[in-house]
């Protein structure tokens, strides 16, 4: 029998993934002691309410409220309480302990992760947040490691679990958005409050981390545009399937060419877009997961698989311990977070794109020409055009016209969009839609 030396470690916070990770922790005690070189003992898991029943029951005697004590009694501290505070005081004290530390706490990196690197390079200890992103799919560690020699130009996906299996539903079943939210709920993948989700918050907070990793660059969550589904149709989605398209909340961040400077800069955005059926991110389905990466060596990566849950996070948060253990085990400083490009950030107004817009317009001659003149005059070149013939029945005098632009400029397309919505012969813009992925 190996004689290992103790590694303590402290968990906050008992919740679904931290339940798991005890007791991944418990269970495979003796495998991982080989893999790392030192046992992982679990210290304590610190939580408000010591009689709350939880998914995995653990000795009572490792259930403490006293968090401060225990984070200054141990090696690494997992934090998996959520939330902003008291998680970021608890984080800053074990760094300040001199512990490394290992959060899943999207929300606290997105906010504050300039201030907690910043505090773990100083006093040489490390920051592991792989379980913030997309849960079980290993997307941080290849963004920073894998692909460190590499110039990555696009980091686009799907972070966003719940948001996915609304439009998903849609789509494939012909849900519609209510119906769809209302089985999301009931089966576990959206909050009774679902604005974090819905609304694109949650995504805009991931997608912070990956910018800022691929792109050597901080990312505050304030300078990402974001959008989220609510305004989704029922309708849109069916229009989109007719035109070989399908509906995801994208969250997306890439390499651009600054217009001003003609130098390097950055975009980072959420938003529900069309993208083709033919790309790897139309089949992700249900509450799935995924990230595509375009690098300039490596070409296309996809990375796929669940993006939430509590034994799947768990994985991801195992992976940084054991990597938490060996760096301990090995002995050295943290690695740095690498944000040495600091490359500036260009509103959603500078990006390139194209639209699909939906406009109700008068059943009259000249309504094209009309229209056509419009987009002339911002610059933006029509792809292709779909016209309607109502039926004898209607009695609004109305006709249905799809547009599909060309790439240009955000800030024309949006001046286009601005400009139909007043001229006398459309009667209504009914829809806009990006279209990424091409």
């Amino acid at each position: 029998m190996t004689d290992y030396r103790n590694l303590r470690v402290a968990l906050l916070g008992a919740g679904s993934v931290g339940s798991q990770t005890a007791r991944l922790l418990l269970e495979h005690a003796d495998e991982l002691a080989s893999r790392v070189g030192a046992r992982l003992e679990l210290a304590g898991v610190a939580v408000r309410n010591l009689s709350a029943t939880r998914d995995v029951q653990l000795p009572a005697e490792l259930y403490t409220t006293d968090a401060e004590a225990l984070i200054e009694s141990s090696d690494i501290v997992v934090e998996l309480m959520g939330g902003i505070e008291p998680a970021r005081t608890y984080i800053i004290q074990a760094l300040t302990s001199g512990a490394d530390v290992i959060t899943a706490n999207k929300a606290l990196l997105a906010e504050h992760g300039t201030e907690l690197f910043a505090l773990a390079d100083r006093v040489g200890a490390q920051l592991y947040y792989e379980a913030s992103v997309a849960a079980a799919i290993p997307i941080l560690r290849p963004l920073r490691d894998s692909l460190a020699g590499d110039r990555i130009n696009r980091v686009m996906g799907i972070v966003n679990g719940s948001t996915n299996y609304i439009l998903d539903r849609m789509d494939r079943y012909g849900d519609s958005a209510e119906d769809a939210a209302q089985t999301a709920l009931e089966l576990g993948f959206l909050e009774a409050d679902p604005t974090l989700d819905v609304e694109g918050f949650d995504a805009a907070q991931k997608v912070t981390i990956l910018a800022s990793l691929a792109f050597h660059t901080r990312v505050p969550v304030s300078a990402v545009y974001r959008e989220g589904i609510t305004g989704v149709t029922l309708d849109q989605i069916r229009a989109a399937k007719n035109a070989g398209y399908v509906i995801k909340l994208l969250a997306i961040a890439e390499r651009l060419t600054d217009p001003e400077t003609g130098a390097d800069a950055i975009s980072a955005r959420v938003y529900p877009a069309l993208i083709s059926r033919e790309h790897p991110l139309a089949s992700v389905y249900e509450g799935k997961n995924a990230v595509f990466v375009e690098a300039e060596a490596a070409g296309s990566l996809m990375f796929y698989g669940a993006g939430a849950g509590g034994v799947e996070t768990a994985s991801a948060v195992m992976g940084d311990l054991v990597s938490a253990a060996r760096r301990h085990v090995a002995g050295g400083p943290g690695l740095a977070q690498n944000a040495h490009a600091d490359l500036p950030l260009l509103p959603v107004g500078a990006i390139n794109t194209r639209y699909h817009i939906t406009l109700r317009v008068a059943d009259e001659p000249g309504v094209l020409a009309r229209v056509a003149s419009v987009l002339a005059t911002h610059g933006v070149s029509v792809e292709n055009v779909l016209q309607t013939v109502p039926d004898a029945a209607d009695a609004d005098g109305t006709a249905t016209l799809v547009i599909g632009t060309h790439t240009a400029r955000e800030a024309a397309l949006a001046a286009t969009v601005k400009e139909l919505a007043v001229i006398g012969v459309v009667r209504a813009v009914s829809s806009v839609l990006r279209v990424e992925g091409i």
